[in-house]
């Protein structure tokens, strides 16, 4: 059975472990980072997010802080008819700004997963 989405919402589809990390954070953090990714679903820009770099446009992280650290979730909006959650994870960089370099190269990878999964579902027509 097809579910039916609201006039304007995205379908969301988690890549690799992003949902399960996602929902091993503090509850308050799931919940506004779920707030989150409804908004961007709709094509709202939320307030916690902000563009990711390195990947070029349309990825962006979600950042929420909580007593116990700083959670980020990463996502893209290259996609015309999708919406992709690429990653979830706390940030525990040595580096104290940067973000660790598998985190980064795990994001690449999933983007790449996405595209592709994107193309089988829809074609490749994108933004």
């Amino acid at each position: 059975m097809r579910k039916h989405r609201p006039a304007g919402e995205k379908p969301l589809y988690w890549v690799g472990s992003s949902k399960r990390d996602l929902l091993g954070f503090p509850e308050e953090v799931v919940d506004n980072i779920g707030y989150a990714l409804g908004v961007v679903q709709y094509g709202g820009h939320p307030p916690s997010a902000k563009p990711w770099k390195g990947l070029g446009p349309g990825v962006h992280e979600i950042v929420e802080d909580d007593k116990s650290g700083t959670f980020r979730a990463v996502y893209t909006v290259r996609f015309a008819k999708a919406v992709y959650a690429l990653h979830a994870f706390q940030k525990k960089s040595p580096s104290g700004v940067r973000t660790a370099k598998t985190d980064v190269d795990l994001i690449r990878d999933r983007l790449r997963a996405a595209k592709k999964d994107y193309e089988e579902r829809y074609g490749k027509e994108t933004k």
